[in-house]
């Protein structure tokens, strides 16, 4: 007979190891196998035909000395830090604001998540024609657009870009901090209110420490998001103008399933995935997140 329930300290009881199996088992098939298979793929010559041959270390020597991927690798950091500064203040303050019982919140908050329930591809094609140059917004106010070829800049595409992300993406992370600021102890707000802390003076000092793991979770879901972004870029700008906006995901689909080179793209992927995975422990670590015990946020 199978145990599912282990005795812990103290007589308490806790779940066996059986019951994470499942969850064992979809992140070994859907994660563990396919980063394998990657890793393998990147030191191999495969144009999606045939069998792989092997390429020893050869695409890797080769992203080494490639400029392309190098400027993709900051364009990639570019935007999404863009998308951390822009949406991180935008959506704590909304998720704030959104936690409490002020007249007609709940409809407001209804509207202002509709992007979020829109794919990146819906919301991609909504903005590409919204922003046309003869048909859409700067056509009908030139003044406010110049030429209106917003797209046909350096500067005008990663702006376009990040507003476009930050349009879609800012709902969820104010839903993240409306959720983590209802759960902040009324009891709190209270002691605070009786030594005399303002409105302002309670957010800075009682809601923000309140929100700290919740700040960090949120900065690590937008820097992976940030790093993996594709199809707004796919669907926008194709990498353009020139390579001015052709960051690491669209630069491993170009290698892929438009030069062929899946061992290449292979390892693309694997640095990818190596960055967002480095970047992420350092926050976790300089956050001090993973020394934290308590159940209550921030303390």
């Amino acid at each position: 007979m199978i145990r599912l329930r282990a005795r812990g300290p103290a007589g308490a009881t806790r779940p066996g190891p059986l019951w994470a199996l499942p969850a064992t088992a979809y992140f070994a098939v859907f994660a563990v196998l396919p980063l394998v298979l990657v890793a393998v793929l990147s030191f191999t010559r495969w144009n999606g035909l045939g069998a792989p041959s092997a390429a020893g270390f050869a695409n890797w020597t080769a992203l080494v000395h490639d400029p392309v991927l190098l400027k993709s690798l900051w364009l990639s950091a570019l935007l999404t830090a863009l998308g951390v500064l822009v949406q991180t203040p935008i959506s704590l303050l909304l998720g704030v604001w959104a936690a409490g019982h002020q007249r007609n919140r709940a409809v407001l908050s209804a509207i202002y998540f509709v992007p979020l329930l829109l794919s990146a591809t819906a919301v991609s094609v909504l903005w590409r024609a919204l922003l046309d140059p003869n048909f859409g917004l700067p056509a009908e106010a030139p003044w406010l657009f110049g030429d209106g070829n917003l797209l046909g800049s350096r500067s005008g595409a990663i702006g376009v870009l990040a507003f476009v992300g930050a349009w879609q993406w800012t709902p969820l992370h104010t839903l993240i901090y409306q959720g983590a600021a209802r759960a902040v102890p009324p009891v709190l707000y209270q002691a605070a209110e009786v030594d005399g802390a303002g409105r302002v003076r309670r957010f800075w000092h009682v809601t923000l420490p309140q929100l700290r793991n919740t700040v960090v979770t949120s900065t690590v879901l937008m820097v992976v998001g940030g790093l993996t972004t594709f199809d707004t870029v796919l669907i926008l700008t194709q990498g353009g103008p020139g390579t001015d906006t052709t960051i690491s995901a669209y630069y491993m689909y170009q290698q892929g399933f438009k030069a062929f080179d899946f061992g290449g793209a292979s390892a693309i992927a694997l640095v990818l995935v190596v960055v967002a995975t480095l970047i992420s422990l350092v926050l976790v670590r300089l956050s001090g997140y993973d020394t934290m015990r308590s159940t209550v946020e921030g303390i």
